[in-house]
């Protein structure tokens, strides 16, 4: 049988995704298939809007009942395009470098366990995973950097036909 070739890790090696700092994060779809949203209003006398399907609603939905789960992760700022979801997400440790998880547990919550708990939700309501097994991230580095990323989602529905992982399928 021929090996596969091993695949690198997308975090940064040596970094505590534990750590308290800001995240930019991109969930895509499995095979960047559209089933999220779609990009209405992009005509010339109208600016585009995202318009959400089932699978969106749920995703929305999710996301902004994470905090209930992660008392010490902010989900800041997100926009759900047809085929993947940009977050900005903030880890914020307690005095005691704890973060509240999912199930009672000593160990921290990470960016990784934060995302694969939004993506087992999703997957319980939708009936089916419709998930990429991994996701991207940014740590922010400063203000700047935050403010460029925060301007890049709420931009993100004007620029879907230039964007990288535009798709019409």
């Amino acid at each position: 049988m021929e090996k596969l070739p091993q695949r690198k890790s997308p975090r940064l090696k040596g970094f505590d995704y534990h750590s308290e700092y800001a995240y930019f994060v991109t969930i895509c779809t499995k095979g960047r298939k559209c089933l999220l949203s779609h990009i209405v209003g992009t005509g010339v006398l109208t600016c585009p809007s995202v318009e959400l399907t089932r699978y969106g609603e749920v995703a929305q939905q999710i996301l902004q009942e994470m905090h209930s789960f992660y008392d010490r992760i902010s989900v800041d700022a997100f926009v759900i395009m047809p085929n993947h979801i940009h977050l900005l997400v903030r880890i914020l440790n307690d005095e005691n470098g704890q973060v509240r998880t999912p199930v009672p547990t000593t160990k921290v919550a990470s960016l990784s366990a934060f995302v694969a708990t939004f993506k087992r939700f999703c997957t319980k309501q939708y009936g089916e995973s419709i998930w990429q097994t991994r996701f991207y991230d940014h740590i922010i580095r400063d203000e700047k950097d935050y403010q460029a990323h925060l301007r890049y989602i709420d931009e993100n529905p004007l620029r879907w036909q230039l964007d990288k992982l535009y798709s019409n399928i």
